[in-house]
């Protein structure tokens, strides 16, 4: 999944206002203008499409987590500049003040069954020898999963 599917998914789980999304970036310290929110939440196949970067994605998360969690004193953390669908899925998993039981619950919605041995594998640094790599369609059907939990009457995101 290309940074923008992930911030368009992200969007449509939560129903999120473009608006909401510059406020997470504000709550990261960074500024963004309106028209580059429009330009990267664009199909990937439009021609004004702008590419989200990794660690534009990763200031957007940061900032998503002050806003849902609050805003700690003093220096933000400085975003990644490579992000792997782990961080994403440990990012989105702390904006939304969620524990492994919460994230399993989250994904029986749609049908994932994993024990909490299992999820926990994600959330593992790298170099953990459980350490299990999250592959698109985990983080994919998790995001689904936010959505039907959060939004029960939406359809199934088109993309």
């Amino acid at each position: 999944m290309t940074n923008n599917e992930i911030l368009r998914r992200i969007q449509h789980a939560l129903n999120l206002k473009n608006a909401q999304i510059i406020k997470a970036i504000e709550q990261a310290d960074v500024t963004v203008a309106h028209d580059q929110v429009i330009n990267w939440l664009k199909a990937d196949n439009d021609k004004s499409c702008s590419k989200m970067k990794d660690k534009e994605l990763a200031v957007f998360l940061n900032g998503f987590i002050n806003l849902k969690r609050g805003k700690k004193e003093g220096a933000q953390p400085k975003p990644e500049v490579a992000l792997t669908n782990n961080m994403i899925f440990m990012k989105l998993r702390i904006a939304l003040n969620m524990k492994a039981e919460d994230v399993l619950d989250v994904l029986e919605v749609v049908g994932i069954s994993l024990s909490k041995y299992e999820i926990g594998a994600y959330f593992r640094k790298p170099e953990n020898k459980n350490y299990k790599v999250c592959e698109d369609q985990l983080l994919c059907d998790f995001l689904n999963g936010v959505q039907f939990t959060n939004r029960p009457d939406s359809e199934e995101f088109a993309g």
